[in-house]
């Protein structure tokens, strides 16, 4: 009898067109806590050896809107628990036995002065290597993870590189978000992180991976990475705003104005994006459960330049 050949919801996803653009939504507010990858379980935020109240302080201040993820590197002591606070860029280092007590910390708005360590200067880069919940994330993110890791310290970039559990996505593995910048990324090869990490050390994005700012809603991702392609296809380099309040829908499709800037011009764009319905696996997970379902996705169909102005004159 022939084996079936292995199937992975990222090679799918990538072969049926599935975009990238316009999947890059996550919460602003993010606690990250360094716990060891092995004791990691399928849930982002549940540890094999994790005490009781402290999962359940978890899951409170979760349920309150703050994101908590895992997350790992070499090197970093299992007992001694890096805690990063989002967007606040404050870190900290909190002992096991007194995970609890910041916790409670956190969730009364009491001081956690006690443990801070420093403000985070420069940017977090995690990647998602969450084997327990897909994996595509194992397969896939590991070596991303680890190729970030060398390139940045090869290049001596102010980026502090960690592992992390589910980012979101994971049929868009390799997966990776850039705190507190809140750019996600997908599909990343090894040959494109030079680049990524060339155009992140400037403080711009990369637009082959590049899943969008997770701030805003998808067709205004879409729409802003159309913005961003269109300057770059004319040799430009800027910044571009997304105008969401002047924006006009009209059935499955929106129109959203977009202003750019560069050092010499300024000028504004439309951007026609289009809703779709797509059928897909959506993890690995489905291929022995629900199968393929229909999921909406976004894509901009049009870029219609409006007036710029030379600045210079």
């Amino acid at each position: 009898m022939t084996a079936m050949p292995r199937r992975f919801c990222a090679q799918e996803s990538a072969a049926i067109g599935d975009p990238l653009v316009g999947t890059a939504s996550h919460a602003e507010r993010n606690l990250l806590i360094s716990w060891p990858r092995a004791k990691w379980l399928r849930s982002l935020r549940e540890a094999s050896d994790m005490p009781a109240e402290v999962s359940a302080l978890i899951e409170n201040i979760a349920a309150h809107g703050r994101r908590v993820n895992l997350i790992h590197r070499q090197g970093q002591p299992s007992h001694v628990h890096r805690i990063f606070l989002m967007p606040e860029c404050r870190s900290h280092d909190v002992p096991r036995e007194e995970l609890a007590s910041f916790l409670h910390a956190l969730r009364d708005g009491a001081t956690l002065e006690r443990w801070q360590t420093g403000t985070v200067h420069g940017s977090m880069i995690l990647c998602c290597t969450h084997g327990r919940k897909d994996k595509c994330c194992a397969k896939f993110g590991y070596r991303t993870y680890q190729a970030i890791a060398d390139e940045a310290q090869h290049h001596e970039y102010a980026f502090d590189v960690w592992e992390s559990t589910h980012l979101g996505g994971c049929r868009l593995a390799a997966s990776a978000i850039i705190f507190p910048q809140l750019r996600k990324y997908g599909r990343i090869g090894i040959d494109d992180i030079p680049g990524l990490l060339r155009a992140e050390a400037t403080g711009q994005p990369y637009l082959p991976c590049y899943r969008g700012d997770s701030r805003l809603s998808p067709p205004e991702q879409c729409a802003q990475v159309a913005a961003l392609e269109w300057l770059q296809a004319r040799g430009l380099r800027g910044e571009v705003s997304v105008e969401s309040e002047s924006a006009i829908a009209e059935g499955n499709r929106l129109s959203v104005p977009v202003r750019w800037q560069t050092a010499g011009r300024q000028g504004r764009l439309v951007v026609t994006c289009v809703e779709y319905e797509l059928i897909r696996h959506d993890t690995c997970a489905d291929y022995a459960g629900d199968g393929a379902t229909p999921s909406k996705v976004w894509r901009a169909t049009q870029v219609t330049a409006l007036a710029s102005v030379d600045q210079s004159v």
